[in-house]
């Protein structure tokens, strides 16, 4: 058992783990944090995309040992004080999502984005929505509601890309 200290969600957590345990298994499976989705365990669906560091991963990619000292967040962790995280009301407003499951990881990887790029065109959308599968829709909604999250002029397409 190795011993490992981190911040999920804001909270300090501190447990034994196996070397070999995945930090999407931590998360599920020690911590309850099931919003974090088991997807593919291969790193192609991103349904397990959560930020370490600020950053988003495939958690099903890197070990909880990895994660020793930083700090993660998941999709129960990204709202603030109560209120949904812009990405997500987006995705409510805009009808982003049928059956759910690929939700939480394409709403990580969307604020990842956003975080890194404010105003994306539709291009860099995709382009950076390219490692998260959703098997239900054709695409179009998330796309929109990640240029709804951006704000108004990237949402009316007064960014360059196409609506």
């Amino acid at each position: 058992m190795t011993r490992i200290e981190l911040t999920v969600d804001g909270a300090k957590v501190s447990d034994d783990v196996e070397p070999r345990l995945l930090l999407v298994q931590y998360l599920r499976e020690h911590l309850g944090k099931t919003g974090t989705v088991i997807g593919c365990d291969t790193a192609s669906c991103g349904a397990c995309t959560v930020h370490l560091d600020g950053r988003s991963v495939k958690s099903c990619n890197v070990l909880a040992v990895q994660a020793d000292g930083a700090s993660v967040t998941t999709i129960e962790g990204l709202p603030a004080d109560g209120a949904l995280h812009p990405v997500q009301e987006a995705f409510r407003e805009c009808h982003a999502l049928q059956c759910g499951f690929c939700t939480p990881g394409m709403i990580m990887q969307a604020a990842d984005l956003l975080a890194e790029n404010p105003a994306p065109t539709e291009d860099e959308i995709r382009r950076g929505l390219e490692g998260n599968l959703c098997r239900c829709t054709g695409y179009h909604n998330i796309v929109r509601a990640v240029r709804h999250a951006a704000g108004p002029s990237v949402a009316h397409g007064t960014d360059g890309g196409t609506a």
